[in-house]
């Protein structure tokens, strides 16, 4: 059987599968369709808050990135978990007792204000659009290959797959096929990665592995690589960053930002009671932490076999010849995310760090210029292949992988779909608007939302986990600051977090814009992103952080400067603040 018609069964199974519960679970009404009646068990939602959570970026790119940047990027794991945390301790069990069905009902009822409600429903669009840009590029890479077709038509693929089943099913459709999604992405993360951990190491646990000794040189795993890249002109992969601002201010805008997640808020939404709330969210922290603890395994055993494939016999000696190319290359080169360009003209394949301080060795190895160019979302999904694992894992990670893409884009086009439908339309333009007209105006706000995420994914502003590093930031610098003073400041009132939230979001924006383009528009930015226009030395990726601190200063300012907010608001935060018990999600 060939590993095309393997791939296409695990993914066609799992995606009969997932439909076959939307259509089981379809929405029937607004309730459903929001918050899936308000009765998931703490358990399954934990499970489908997990699924929700970590998508493409933490299946297919995060390791990718660990895998090329080493410890520097490991920020990216570090910040993603500590935020669920955050999340899970300061605003799930609080967001829970208010008892409304989204974010921008919180914002609009704490700040008694309709344009707060409409502020906060453009930073909800606006970041959780970037976020599922970031969801169809990951789900564009793995159609793309494991269907053998080109990266686009992989995109618009996942596009219709998506609008199938998220418009279907609505919260009620979503959780059920997320608690399926889970099960599979995890089996799919976990098995190749304990093969390659006994290939490499002889050790069961990958995380255990990560600090074995290597095989083949019996030394430690990760000195072994750090000796190979080292050879290669790269850093060492354990090396130290030398920017410790902007890893710091990174972390932190990814934690931040992931707390103001308005995807993974509404989760807390769909149990009975407060508590449930945050038993959903200890029972998601242990599901996530079976993939966030084998994720750096992954990514240094990733590059590792990366680096001696292409040099068997070590990095001083010569490289494999691109006309014995495993097949494995040829795969991904079929979908434009792996380029060989023969530089030297010696038909073999030099993969090295092509800087100016590596030029030198490699002009005494003939060497005119790094010739493979290997894209950072492809090496979770190639790790199979590269470790020569059965076919039948290559299909597993494949449908893993996709599972991970399509159950987060669900869910982001779930929020979007309610702040356009619920908290725009009834809230704001027309309250009288039926079930149904609601309904039908969140399906058609979905479809829109993919049609202009397929679009840009496209073109994207960066690797998958860069992307939805950039809504993060988004989320960071303008929901994250307005739900925490909501929840712990009666001081602040409608005027505070409105300017907050537009001065947060507006200079998070701006330098975004700048470096990536605007709207993220290809060959729009101002300025080239690199470290040297960089203000302070301070990504675009990381400025989520100031832009959150810019928030909290104006908000308290403005409300300083202005009347304190009514004496019924502030009893409501009093209520909120000490959980005596919750309602079920209220329609309004």
């Amino acid at each position: 059987m060939s590993q095309f018609v393997i791939n296409f069964l695990f993914v066609g199974a799992s995606f009969a599968l997932y439909i076959g519960i939307a259509i089981w679970a379809r929405a029937g009404s607004t309730k459903e369709f929001y918050v899936a009646g308000g009765g998931v068990h703490p358990v399954l939602n934990g499970m489908a808050t997990a699924a929700d959570w970590m998508s493409a970026a933490s299946f297919i790119s995060m390791a990718g990135l660990i895998a090329a940047g080493g410890y520097a990027n490991s920020s990216f794991l570090m910040g993603w978990t500590g935020g669920y945390v955050l999340l899970a301790m300061l605003l799930a069990p609080y967001l829970r007792k208010f008892g409304k069905y989204t974010v921008p009902d919180f914002i609009g009822d704490r700040f008694y204000s309709s344009g707060a409600r409409l502020v906060a429903v453009a930073c909800l669009i606006i970041a959780s659009t970037t976020y599922v840009i970031g969801q169809m590029t990951g789900a564009g890479v793995a159609f793309s290959r494991f269907l053998e077709v080109s990266n686009d038509i992989g995109l618009l693929i996942a596009a219709v797959v998506v609008f199938l089943y998220a418009v279907l099913g609505g919260m009620k459709g979503i959780t059920y096929t997320q608690v399926a999604q889970y099960v599979v992405l995890i089996i799919a993360y976990t098995i190749p990665a304990i093969y390659i951990s006994l290939q490499l190491t002889d050790t069961f646990l990958p995380p255990i592995g990560l600090f074995s000794n290597h095989v083949e040189s019996g030394i430690p795993l990760l000195e072994k690589l750090d000796q190979v890249v080292r050879e290669l002109g790269f850093r060492d992969y354990t090396a130290d960053v030398d920017n410790k601002l902007n890893m710091v201010l990174f972390t932190l805008s990814l934690m931040i930002g992931t707390a103001g997640l308005p995807h993974v808020i509404i989760r807390f939404f769909t149990v009975p009671k407060v508590a449930d709330a945050r038993w959903s969210a200890g029972w998601a922290l242990v599901f996530i932490a079976l993939l966030y603890l084998t994720a750096p395994a992954v990514a240094s055993m990733a590059r590792l076999n990366l680096l001696t494939t292409i040099y068997p016999n070590g990095p001083t000696e010569q490289p494999i010849e691109y006309a014995e190319r495993p097949d494995w290359i040829k795969n991904w080169e079929t979908t434009g995310l792996i380029k060989f360009q023969d530089k030297n003209g010696d038909g073999r394949i030099e993969l090295y760090n092509d800087s100016p301080a590596f030029a030198a060795t490699a002009a005494e190895r003939g060497w005119n210029g790094n010739e493979l160019s290997v894209n950072n979302d492809i090496l979770v999904l190639a790790n199979p292949e590269i470790a020569n694992l059965p076919g039948w894992v290559v299909g597993l990670i494949a449908a893993g992988g996709l599972a991970a893409a399509l159950s987060t884009a669900a869910g982001l086009l779930l929020a979007i779909s309610s702040a356009v439908s619920h908290d725009l339309i009834k809230g704001t333009i027309n309250p009288n608007i039926s079930d149904r007209g609601e309904l039908l105006a969140a399906r058609i706000s979905m479809g829109v939302a993919i049609a202009m995420a397929t679009y840009l994914g496209m073109h994207p502003p960066g690797f998958a986990a860069q992307v939805v590093a950039l809504a993060f930031g988004i989320a960071a610098a303008s929901i994250f600051p307005a739900l925490m003073m909501g929840i712990f400041s009666k001081r602040i009132n409608n005027k505070g977090a409105i300017a907050g939230m537009l001065a947060g979001l507006g200079c998070t924006l701006v330098y975004i814009f700048l470096f990536l383009g605007w709207f993220f528009i290809p060959g729009t930015a101002s300025y080239t992103n690199t470290p040297d226009n960089w203000l302070f030395g301070i990504s675009p990726l990381s400025f989520g952080a100031i832009g959150a601190a810019i928030n909290f200063i104006v908000a308290f300012t403005v409300s300083s400067m202005t009347e304190a907010p009514p004496k019924h608001i502030q009893d409501l935060v009093e209520s909120v603040r000490y959980p005596q018990g919750a309602g079920r999600a209220v329609d309004h």
